[in-house]
């Protein structure tokens, strides 16, 4: 994560639920994110999570009895997480701090024995080397946790036909660039790299047995996209309806915005 990232997202953190978390499309995709954790999270579990921005996916969890510790390299994303967290009487249940994962701290200053860990919606896509977070989740999570990571794949057909039918034909393929691209927050720069999820399984091999991958925006187009949603409502829910069916089976696994890739914790 190059060292402008923490103030883009802080730049971004005001805007994030109004821009994504509350729109049509926002809220279709975390919920087949939350399908997923449902799986693998239950009541009185206790699970880490990296990148929690505003706080959703944590409070969701908190609000169905799980224990959650948010992390975030974002100081005002992570305020106005605790703001929320308060306001709905979750504190409680669901903590929030600061973490980087390009600079992640000793295993024990964050804690041990976690039950499982999620990432949602990207923020594994702003490191460039997965295999160092795997081993040190390897020393946090306990033996047959699970880790469900949400990650921006290379290979999103939306992106590729729209920006390919406006002539931009860099940016219609500017995730299949081996070294990651630039990308713009809040008028900074973030270096985002977008690994397949057969990267993710080698990187977390030795610790992690995959167990699963589903597809989350195959056949909605990317959030930045969201106008396209707003306008067809009654089509695009169709299609979000068929990715619930549809979205763990080949090629929509492997064809997506983001895919969602499922672990769980070898046995010492």
């Amino acid at each position: 994560m190059i060292a402008e990232s923490p103030a883009a997202f802080d730049g971004a953190a005001a805007d994030y639920d109004s821009v994504f978390t509350r729109t049509l499309a926002g809220r279709w995709l975390r919920a087949r994110v939350w399908e997923r954790l449902e799986v693998h999270f239950q009541p009185g579990m206790r699970v880490l999570e990296f990148g929690c921005g505003t706080g959703e996916d944590a409070l969701w969890l908190a609000r169905r009895g799980v224990r959650v510790l948010g992390t975030d390299v974002s100081a005002t994303m992570l305020a106005i997480a605790r703001e929320k967290a308060a306001r709905a009487g979750l504190a409680g249940l669901a903590e929030f701090r600061p973490l980087d994962l390009a600079r992640l701290p000793v295993v024990t200053e964050v804690g041990t024995g976690f039950d499982g860990v999620l990432s949602d919606f990207g923020a594994l896509n702003c490191i460039g080397d997965w295999r160092a977070p795997a081993e040190w989740l390897g020393r946090a999570v306990r033996p047959g946790g699970r880790a469900v990571l949400v990650v921006m794949g290379p290979w999103c057909p939306w992106e590729i036909a729209w920006h390919a039918a406006h002539g931009k034909f860099g940016t219609a393929f500017r995730r299949l660039r081996r070294d990651g691209v630039d990308a713009v927050v809040s008028g900074r720069p973030v270096h985002v790299r977008y690994p397949p999820p057969s990267r993710l399984r080698r990187d977390f091999g030795p610790w992690f047995r995959s167990i699963g991958t589903h597809a989350v925006g195959a056949l909605l187009p990317p959030p930045y996209l969201n106008g396209l949603v707003e306008r067809r409502p009654r089509l695009f829910a169709s299609l979000a309806a068929l990715e619930r069916r549809a979205g763990a089976r080949w090629p929509f696994n492997v064809l997506n915005d983001h895919y969602l890739i499922e672990f769980e914790r070898l046995a010492t």
